[in-house]
């Protein structure tokens, strides 16, 4: 599961790793991302293009928003099978950008310690998402409120690696830098070969390390959230 993320980088160093359009959006640091808040992602249309979406995938047939709180994470091995799933994994791929993630490791009892995943060379990266578009309901519509389109997306898991495998047994999944293009391609509708792309990240490029115990409320999104805790 990945139920908390960080992304501080500013949108300048982004665009310049992910090379995605000009765009008005300006980005700032997030350093305990949590459900239901807007986090950017990245989708291809003529070009890439970086979007805000609400973090909580809200399929299109959806009855009501509060969907998206049990859809923030979509299991790898049944994007097929499940039809809240299937038509955005056939359709709409997109990347979430990220630098960072929290698991929380169990200490006997009910105390947990955070800690936080990233790259061993510290550069943002791209979990492969999901993502929908809902129009609203036909209440909505009936009641005579506007019917606002609402972006949203998930983040698609797999089986932990080596190093996250005594915390969680479950992961996000980091792309390869040269898979992006591949994820994003919307002509691509071989499902077997999207599959191939959501592997554990190796273990050897990654690290991890406790940090404070202010990332349990999402109401924290300070720095304080992202240095190594003291012993």
């Amino acid at each position: 599961m990945c139920g908390r993320y960080t992304q501080t980088r500013e949108t300048e160093t982004l665009q310049a790793r992910f090379k995605f359009e000009p765009t008005d959006i300006v980005l700032h640091p997030r350093y305990n991302l949590a459900p239901g808040q807007d986090a950017p992602v990245i989708i291809q249309q003529e070009s890439r293009v970086l979007k805000l979406m609400r973090w909580g995938l809200v399929p299109s047939r959806a009855k009501e928003t509060s969907t998206g709180y049990k859809m923030i994470n979509a299991r790898a091995e049944t994007l097929t099978q499940k039809p809240s799933f299937k038509k955005s994994f056939q359709h709409r791929r997109c990347l979430v950008l990220a630098d960072g993630f929290y698991e929380w490791r169990k200490n006997g009892g009910r105390a947990k310690t955070p800690v936080r995943f990233v790259l061993k060379n510290r550069e943002p990266f791209a979990f492969a998402g999901l993502w929908d578009i809902w129009q609203g309901s036909d209440e909505d519509e009936a009641e005579g409120n506007d019917r606002l389109p609402l972006l949203s997306f998930t983040i698609i898991t797999t089986e932990a690696n080596d190093l996250i495998r005594p915390i969680h047994d479950r992961m996000p999944v980091i792309l390869q830098p040269e898979d992006e293009d591949v994820w994003l391609d919307p002509d691509l509708k071989d499902v077997n070969k999207l599959a191939s792309l959501l592997e554990p990240y190796p273990s050897d490029k990654m690290m991890g390390y406790e940090v404070s115990s202010l990332v349990n409320s999402p109401k924290n999104d300070t720095p304080e959230c992202i240095l190594e805790r003291r012993a």
